[in-house]
């Protein structure tokens, strides 16, 4: 299982919020690519960054930061925030970025989500960020009525090639990881869920790993990381299949 972590770009410093509310905001650094090469350093070999500013405003916002990400790191990087039209994908595509994300233009212009689908064809991912159960969007300050089942098969019926599920209820405060909400969305989709939002601990990792076969293929990890409460070698270490005595000889 991939363990990816997440840098959140507000005012082009390393931010982390408290359930997505931009008033609880903790600052962990203002050079974005010193906290990438840690993490690669660290073994990661996935980045996952969310433009927050782009979020709330519809519009790219981090872009210099993201470019500068891109071109200093060796690892691949997935990008999020302020996507609403098929040219600001391709512009992140063209910086560097590996993998965009479309938060709200899935549930509210899906037929750009579907277009961007068709001209990169498996480097669209869909975010989908719920508050008990519901889509939210617009940096989280706004809930829909739409059930995050029902948009992650839209999402998925229109090319997207990864749903990246948070429960904000979760994001932030090191509870732990909506297991049951993840698995049962990973269980209702043909392509991977990457699970986002609580984990505070090895153990809400290791609660993730039997879901893995059932299309769970990671799950990004933010301020667990930040605060120490989770070293990334360690959360590494237990993602990946022990071998069994006849494996090893």
């Amino acid at each position: 299982m991939l363990i990816i972590p997440a840098i959140d770009l507000r005012g082009g410093k390393c931010v982390r919020l408290l359930r997505g509310d931009y008033d609880q905001e903790t600052v962990y650094g203002d050079d974005p690519v010193a906290m990438g090469r840690r993490w690669v350093d660290e073994g990661a070999t996935f980045l996952h960054v969310v433009d927050l500013d782009g979020a709330l405003h519809g519009q790219a916002i981090n872009g210099t930061a993201i470019a500068v990400l891109c071109s200093s790191l060796s690892i691949p990087i997935q990008v999020g925030g302020g996507v609403r039209t098929v040219e600001r994908a391709g512009a992140l595509l063209g910086l560097g970025v590996d993998r965009v994300i479309f938060g709200t233009a899935a549930l509210e212009q899906p037929q750009i989500v579907a277009d961007a689908c068709r001209r990169f064809a498996g480097r669209i991912a869909v975010g989908i960020d719920a508050r008990h159960g519901k889509v939210a969007v617009k940096g989280w300050t706004e809930t829909s009525a739409v059930e995050a089942v029902d948009l992650a098969r839209r999402m998925q019926d229109a090319g997207a090639a990864r749903i990246i599920y948070t429960d904000i209820g979760r994001d932030g405060t090191q509870e732990g990881v909506n297991v049951e909400a993840t698995a049962a969305l990973a269980a209702a989709l043909e392509i991977p869920v990457i699970a986002s939002g609580g984990v505070g601990t090895l153990s809400h990792i290791e609660a993730l790993l039997p879901y893995e076969s059932q299309g769970i293929e990671g799950v990004v990890v933010g301020r667990a990381l930040y605060t120490g409460a989770v070293q990334l070698h360690e959360a590494i270490s237990i993602s990946k299949p022990q071998m069994n005595a006849d494996e090893r000889r």
